[in-house]
């Protein structure tokens, strides 16, 4: 991992532009992916690639290690593809499925199975991730778009880094909820003592978070809540719901 901090004379330039000046051996492109992939944290947190920097700001970069596609080995794990095409195949990730190799889980992931089902993937998320766009938790559920070729990665990346994508996530938590729906505007940063979990930051160093909700169903001490996030902070939905008083029934972390 290396560490970049900001000066002055580089305050207000975007953050995507200002990682490629610093790391002249990566493409913009592939370092907007690493960005995408939360491999490039901005003051440790996931950050969109245009965010203007400020004076001081710290960047934390760490770039997957460059095996070639090769050494990944391809598997026969079952998807359910929901739509496929020439430049794009969009996966129905069940819980319990990690999405790309990394520490105690080298096989097995989505990546094998998109190995296995076709070998036409962008190589701009990095060679463990191999058309990766976005990602799920290992526990969550839900659509994955993975991309077949680099033009298709650049606009997706583009399309999420630009939030003109709408992510729709279902979510049961514990107790009932006052409101029937409303806004969570809570900014989030890295947890002060447990550096693996997130956390509402009221310092005034956390990055903006915003989430939308609404309750759907309650029963048995439990809620349905449909939940639209307007940024893409890592853990926003279940960091934000345990900050409402509600998380997520049965989340191990929070």
């Amino acid at each position: 991992m290396s560490v970049h901090h900001v000066t002055p004379e580089h305050a207000g330039e975007r953050f995507d532009r200002f990682v490629t000046s610093q790391l002249p051996d990566l493409s913009r492109s592939r370092v907007q992916a690493l960005i995408l992939a939360g491999d490039i944290l901005l003051n440790g947190a996931i950050t969109r690639a245009s965010e203007p920097l400020k004076t001081g700001d710290e960047i934390a970069v760490s770039i997957p290690d460059s095996a070639p596609f090769t050494a990944l080995q391809a598997e026969d794990i079952p998807l359910v593809i929901l739509h496929e095409d020439s430049d794009i195949v969009v996966i129905d990730k069940p819980a319990g499925l990690v999405v790309h190799p990394g520490a105690g889980n080298a096989t097995g992931t989505l990546v094998q199975a998109l190995l296995h089902h076709c070998q036409d993937l962008s190589g701009i998320g990095g060679v463990e991730r191999p058309g990766i766009v976005h990602r799920l938790d290992k526990e969550t559920s839900g659509c994955l778009v993975i991309a077949k070729n680099d033009a298709a990665h650049q606009s997706l990346a583009a399309q999420f880094a630009g939030r003109t994508v709408e992510k729709i996530y279902l979510a049961i938590v514990e107790g009932t909820l006052r409101r029937a729906g409303g806004v969570i505007e809570a900014a989030i940063g890295r947890h002060r003592s447990n550096r693996q979990k997130m956390a509402v930051d009221l310092t005034g160093k956390g990055r903006e978070a915003v989430t939308n909700y609404r309750v759907l169903a309650t029963g048995d001490g439990l809620s349905l809540i449909e939940c639209r996030p307007k940024t893409g902070r890592t853990h926003q939905i279940r960091v934000h719901l345990k900050h409402l008083g509600h998380p997520l029934a049965g989340d191990p972390v929070y």
